[in-house]
C-alpha cells in the first residue's frame, strides 16, 4: 500500500471527515455551509478539510472571498485501486476454497 493510500485511510477513519465527504459529493462547497450541516463548528470543519487535503481527498479553489471545496477528481482512485485488489485476493482465496472442499 502506498503512503498517499494510507493517509486516504487515516483520513476516513474519522467518522466526521466521512460525512464532509460524503457533503462534498453533491458539488464544490463553502466551508461555512459545510459546517452548518454539520454538528461541529467551522474551525473543526477546517482542520478536518486540511487531513482530507493533505491526503489528496480533496482540493480547494479561492472564489472571491471565499474557498470552495471539492472532492479531488483522482483523490480516491489509488484507494479503490488498492480495495479491489485485496476484494480480488478474497474472492479468489475463497474460490480456491470452494474447489478444495468440492473435491
Amino acid at each position: 500500500m502506498s503512503n498517499q493510500s494510507e493517509l486516504a485511510l487515516d483520513a476516513l477513519g474519522d467518522p466526521m471527515r466521512r460525512r464532509i465527504v460524503e457533503q462534498l459529493h453533491r458539488g464544490p462547497t463553502p466551508v461555512g455551509q459545510l459546517a452548518e450541516a454539520l454538528p461541529i463548528g467551522r474551525p473543526a470543519v477546517s482542520k478536518h478539510l486540511r487531513v482530507l487535503t493533505n491526503a489528496g481527498l480533496v482540493e480547494f479553489s479561492p472564489r472571491g472571498t471565499r474557498n470552495l471545496y471539492a472532492l479531488a477528481p483522482d483523490g480516491q482512485r489509488e484507494l479503490q485501486q488498492w480495495l479491489i485488489s485485496m476484494w480480488d485476493d478474497a474472492l479468489t482465496s475463497f474460490a480456491r476454497y470452494v474447489d478444495e472442499e468440492q473435491r
